[in-house]
């Protein structure tokens, strides 16, 4: 706490000398007490994670899901290698300049289709290749001898985390195989412990991802201000838990294994 206390008074001096309105700390875990009694606001959020119960392989993991949930992502894997695509893993020593091009371009097409500007580009890319090789994780599908989509994932000691993906040809289900189902048998096969494969989608669930509660802190200066966000985040934070409660009634694996 005294760490804590020094930094979050440096924080404020921060924000007084350049006149800030706000902070804003995400994902912090046992710090949120402290946080608390230092009046910040605290916001809750839903995000879905795959947890590695000592898995030796996929078909392990497989074996802990509800029957149904099971033959369905046999079927959407099976579909994918039945299209004759293939998947690449891939590291920042591994990856090529054409690697990196591919994905820049799979990344842009992405944005584009969503009318969002991207906000990484090429340059990025090579650069966290050389300067983080091997917490940069890439997956690259291709198809006819033609890269046809990638996602790119990084990772800890104990973590994966998935963040970007895009494709220029549509292949039914690869966007499963290569954001969920890859990210899992990496996990499995490196003892990674959680997979964060990015915030939202319900459709998650199904395929082994389960609610997790996240949380962020806010320091809002203008008191008048404050206390409507207060209100809201409150009200949210009852949602949240309902909504939390809900989507784990459709948990996917076996009741002995919740």
């Amino acid at each position: 706490n005294r760490v804590f206390s020094a930094l979050l008074d440096t924080i404020y001096k921060i924000c007084e000398k350049i006149d800030a309105s706000s902070f804003h700390c995400l994902f912090p875990k046992n710090e949120v007490g402290f946080f608390e009694e230092k009046s910040l606001l605290i916001r809750n959020d839903c995000q879905f994670h795959w947890h590695n119960q000592n898995y030796g392989c996929f078909d392990d993991f497989l074996a802990n899901l509800k029957q149904k949930k099971r033959k369905n992502i046999r079927q959407e894997r099976k579909k994918v290698n039945h299209s004759g695509v293939s998947i690449r893993q891939l590291d920042g020593n591994s990856a090529t300049d054409v690697d990196w091009q591919n994905f820049s371009n799979f990344y842009n097409q992405t944005f584009l289709e969503k009318s969002g500007t991207p906000t990484l580009n090429l340059g990025f890319f090579k650069q966290i290749a050389k300067t983080m090789p091997d917490q940069v994780l890439l997956f690259l599908a291709d198809l006819n001898g033609e890269c046809i989509a990638g996602s790119l994932m990084f990772k800890s000691d104990t973590r994966l985390y998935g963040r970007h993906w895009g494709c220029n040809e549509q292949v039914d289900y690869l966007h499963f195989e290569a954001c969920y189902y890859q990210g899992i048998e990496y996990c499995i096969q490196h003892n990674l412990k959680v997979f964060e494969p990015g915030a939202q989608g319900e459709h998650k669930v199904s395929r082994g991802f389960v609610p997790t509660l996240t949380q962020s802190a806010h320091w809002i200066k203008d008191e008048a201000f404050k206390q409507p966000i207060k209100h809201f985040c409150e009200q949210e934070q009852q949602h949240i838990a309902n909504y939390m409660e809900q989507v784990n009634k459709h948990n996917p694996y076996k009741e002995q294994n919740l």
